[in-house]
């Protein structure tokens, strides 16, 4: 184990100044995007904030999306163009913040007829134009018209038969956990108290005010009191149980849906512009998106009546994308062909009057704040988070939780491993590497091990980054997040366990056990994988 002085970053670090802080004036629940997102701009407004997160920075929802930055086709279909209005903007903020971790894309929509007719092109390039004229001065690409043989170079891959030509249009791709990761460290970086694995247990009261939780150190089984002015419930999904720990009988905010992810080989569809299905046979958008060296096909839209940590695809779920693409792409597309499956719940906001379909509610998001001082925002998505942050202090500076400060710092706050402006653009359809660091790539390289990979494009080095520097505990969080192996190849990804365990050992030192934290990474890539 490594003796050199520990970095800020450092969860031992991260864990003694929350035992030791005095009272924070914000205290953060949940680690995705959210909480992490609020934590940056809380911090960088120059509150004293902390953050605790019961397993690992973006463990649930946050790791499992489609990889997209984007406005919203959906949305604009639904008519919420507010909304759109807002992701827009917001999609060239995140591109511009962390263009080593976000990058623009160009999309495909590919359209079929009969004797090679552009049937339903002028109907998609309309909405498309109108899709991209909402983001005004941040517009990053232009839509247009692409013929049969256009539409094939730029697409590789896509069926011939019967295809009239394409609509292409751009809009953003992210690795989102890595992205997480960068926020965590950024929210350190301005001030933050922010601490992984830490669970919180019960909230702490002054008369019938919500002061701060209790939280338990999951490594240790240490209890900790952190009392806070202001106490921030972001827990996505799982919002309604803080929630009924302060009011029993809450009525609950969230409606899960699932969408559920395959990613296959590059060859299956060997482009590097991704296709939008914008109408599938359940009235959803099926997206084939190049990242990282394979390709993610999804999603899907199911409702669901529990919030399991990890949520497994259904066996319908997995035949009808396969089915969906199968349409468009000329790759023949089975189980078979499946490196990894996964799935993640969606918090979508409760209507006020039930019985909407999943597919139907607004992805906008919602902020509570209960007569007891505890506040809950849910629904939302990545791309939007940094807007929601805001929101949510301003309804602290509302409710006179905070005292108001300025807002708007984030909208230029590069995070941590951000390059220079104006940088050459790294690829994230390319597979991972050290491009995933930005500047710090230098910092990996100076690492023992810099010459080993453990998998392709990731090495030993780069373990001992993610448990020195990015908070790593096991071999999940180094394989599912600080890496992306698991969500590309499940079974890659658990041959890699042992070697990464041992890594980890030599890091962490004491307490961690390394074939028990081997084991649970193979026992959960099992559950990835999918059988013919």
């Amino acid at each position: 184990m490594s003796t050199s002085q520990p970095p800020p970053e450092c969860r031992i670090t991260q864990l003694e100044r929350l035992r030791r802080a005095e009272p924070f004036d914000v205290v953060i629940v949940g680690g995705g995007a959210t909480g992490l997102g609020i934590a940056v701009d809380a911090a960088a407004r120059g509150f004293a904030t902390a953050l605790v997160e019961a397993e690992d920075f973006a463990k649930g929802t946050s790791s499992r999306a489609t990889k997209l930055v984007h406005g919203g086709v959906r949305y604009l279909a639904q008519g919420n163009v507010s909304l759109v209005r807002e992701a827009l903007h917001e999609r060239k903020t995140m591109l511009e913040n962390a263009p080593h971790l976000a990058q623009p894309l160009s999309f495909v929509v590919p359209a079929y007829g009969l004797s090679g007719r552009l049937w339903g092109l002028p109907f998609y390039g309309i909405g498309l134009a109108i899709y991209e004229s909402l983001s005004g001065r941040e517009r990053i690409g232009r839509v247009g018209l692409l013929g049969r043989h256009a539409a094939l170079a730029a697409a590789p891959g896509l069926k011939h038969d019967r295809l009239a030509g394409a609509i292409r249009y751009w809009d953003g791709q992210f690795d989102d956990a890595r992205y997480a990761v960068a926020l965590a460290r950024t929210a350190i970086r301005e001030g933050a108290t922010v601490v992984n694995h830490c669970r919180v247990t019960g909230l702490l009261r002054d008369g019938d005010r919500v002061v701060g939780v209790t939280a338990e150190d999951r490594e240790s089984g240490r209890l900790v009191d952190v009392r806070g002015r202001c106490v921030i419930n972001a827990t996505g999904v799982w919002v309604d149980r803080l929630r009924q720990l302060d009011e029993p009988s809450s009525a609950e905010l969230v409606t899960p849906s699932q969408g559920v992810h395959l990613v296959v080989d590059r060859e299956v569809f060997p482009s590097g512009t991704a296709m939008l299905v914008p109408k599938t046979a359940d009235g959803r958008v099926l997206f084939a998106v190049p990242w990282l060296g394979k390709v993610i096909l999804g999603t899907t839209d199911t409702p669901r009546h529990d919030t399991p940590l990890e949520p497994r695809p259904l066996d319908d779920e997995i035949e009808f994308i396969l089915a969906e693409a199968g349409r468009r792409l000329a790759a023949p597309l089975s189980r078979a062909a499946v490196r990894s499956a996964w799935a993640g719940l969606r918090p979508l906001v409760k209507p006020a009057e039930g019985g909407a379909a999943t597919k139907r509610i607004s992805r906008e998001h919602t902020i509570e704040i209960t007569d007891h001082g505890l506040v809950s925002i849910t629904g939302g998505k990545w791309t939007t988070y940094r807007a929601m942050a805001e929101s949510v202090l301003d309804a602290c500076f509302h409710h006179q939780l905070l005292p108001p400060r300025p807002a708007g710092i984030t909208r230029t706050l590069r995070l941590v491993g951000a390059p220079p402006p104006g940088t050459d653009q790294v690829s994230l359809t390319a597979p991972p590497g050290p491009h995933l660091y930005g500047v710090e790539r230098a910092d990996v390289a100076s690492l023992p091990g810099a010459d080993r990979d453990v998998l392709p494009g990731f090495s030993e080095a780069m373990v001992r980054f993610a448990a020195r520097r990015e908070m790593a505990r096991s071999v999940e969080d180094v394989l599912a997040r600080r890496s992306r192996w698991l969500f590309l190849d499940a079974a890659r990804a658990a041959d890699a366990a042992d070697t990464v365990a041992s890594i980890l050992a030599d890091e962490l030192g004491e307490p961690f056990d390394a074939t028990a934290s081997a084991a649970a990474f193979r026992r959960l890539a099992e559950a990835y994988r999918l059988r013919p």
